[in-house]
């Protein structure tokens, strides 16, 4: 895997790719010297991006400043996870700039309605946020749930009102903001 850090309107964003597509995203929240650090655990040199991480990092740059970008056909790299992650992913790069679902409309297009729980899962496990639409993944009550990247829900709720989205509050104890 090859990685580069960049700057957005946000702050410093990371990606790693392979030849298949993007690998890994890392979202704003801290320095670009421990994004990097971050991004090489994971075997990984730093490199030149071609025309199309170009492309992407475009796009990333736009997403920051509060343009509606649709991710949907950045290829991706999704080798070595579970099915059920990749099927959960396949669903989620369907809801656009705006909008949300929650777990429970997820598990139930996974088909049942008690896989929410393994829908979250799936969702702390995403190693391509933002470009893979975790934050636009709600509880069932409209609170944001948690969120793995730095800022945790707090920097989810940004994000969603980057989008023009307005949710309920996060849980206590998740109310750090990152970027």
């Amino acid at each position: 895997m090859q990685i580069c850090v960049f700057e957005t309107e946000l702050g410093v964003f990371g990606l790693g790719w392979t030849e298949a597509g993007i690998a890994r995203a890392h979202l704003p929240g801290l320095s670009g010297e421990t994004v990097e650090a971050r991004l090489l655990r994971h075997g990984a040199e730093v490199a030149e991006p071609p025309a199309a991480i170009q492309g992407v990092m475009a796009m990333v740059r736009d997403y920051a400043r509060g343009v509606a970008v649709d991710f949907s056909g950045v290829p991706l790299d999704l080798e070595g996870l579970p099915e059920f992650h990749r099927r959960a992913y396949e669903l989620l790069v369907q809801i656009g700039y705006g909008e949300t679902t929650t777990y429970g409309a997820l598990a139930r297009q996974l088909g049942d309605v008690s896989l929410s729980r393994a829908v979250g899962q799936a969702m702390g496990a995403n190693r391509i946020p933002l470009i893979i639409p975790c934050h636009r993944v709600l509880a069932s009550d409209g609170k944001p749930g948690g969120f793995s990247a730095p800022g945790g829900a707090a920097s989810k709720l940004r994000m969603l009102a980057l989008e023009g989205v307005q949710v309920g509050p996060p849980d206590t104890g998740q109310q750090s903001f990152a970027f």
